[in-house]
């Protein structure tokens, strides 16, 4: 019986569908395909994109037709893959909270019925799977904010949001890598410039990652600020 179902996305795509909830379960499902595929390496398949709870995989259908795809898929879904223990990367991000970067934490606060340094704790207190990269370039969905802090979006977005700010929306946090219109509750930014173009590897993290928010002072934020101009702070990697 299988767990999954094949969604149609033009004539030269498609999505293997998981559920449709968010959990770590699922996508742990989503990652073993994805890696699969990736070692695979099937004739015809051109991108294959991993998200919350599916796989998206465009193909050249002149090299490989709709229904080989899917018998491949099939085979490979079926089949055992010696299990390694996964072992956690954690990305450490520097996160100042203070009020000129976390315009919105008072806000969360009233929502939650907490203090803001208790917000703040709770927010620190998770390392935090990325499920996948997706809205702007570098931008991480992640999983796993204690629900007790969560808050809704805003109810008129900004039409200006900081590069680096850290917000939460609901029951999830992220990180905006680059300026950009949203309607995120902020609550701190970091220094680290998390999207860079110029580079052989432009983002810092993967899908499968985790994140760990790491709590410094504005002193602390300029001066990664500082050494980011010149591309000398590297975050560490646990």
């Amino acid at each position: 019986m299988k767990d999954y179902k094949y969604l149609l996305a033009g004539d030269q795509a498609l999505i293997i569908e998981y559920g449709n909830a968010i959990r770590e379960d699922i996508n742990k499902k989503v990652k073993s395909l994805y890696n699969k595929l990736k070692n695979e390496q099937i004739k015809g398949v051109l991108d294959i994109v991993p998200t919350y709870r599916s796989i998206m995989i465009t193909y050249d259908n002149t090299k490989i037709t709709y229904k080989k795809l899917i018998n491949a898929i099939d085979k490979l879904s079926s089949s055992s893959m010696i299990e390694t223990v996964e072992k956690k990367r954690i990305i450490e991000i520097p996160v100042c909270y203070q009020e000129e970067y976390g315009p919105d934490l008072q806000t969360v606060a009233n929502h939650s019925g907490l203090t803001e340094e208790e917000v703040v704790r709770r927010h620190l207190n998770k390392d935090y799977l990325i499920y996948m990269l997706g809205f702007l370039p570098g931008f991480p969905y992640l999983g796993g904010m204690d629900p007790s802090i969560a808050t809704p979006r805003l109810a008129k977005p900004r039409v200006k949001i900081g590069a680096g700010s850290v917000g939460i929306a609901g029951e999830q946090t992220g990180i905006y890598p680059l300026e950009s219109p949203g309607g995120w509750q902020l609550i701190g930014r970091t220094p680290v410039k998390l999207f860079s173009p110029e580079k052989e590897k432009p983002v810092r993290y993967g899908a499968g990652d985790y994140i760990r928010f790491v709590r410094i002072t504005s002193e602390e934020f300029r001066r990664i600020e500082e050494l980011e101009r010149y591309n000398q702070y590297e975050c560490k990697i646990v």
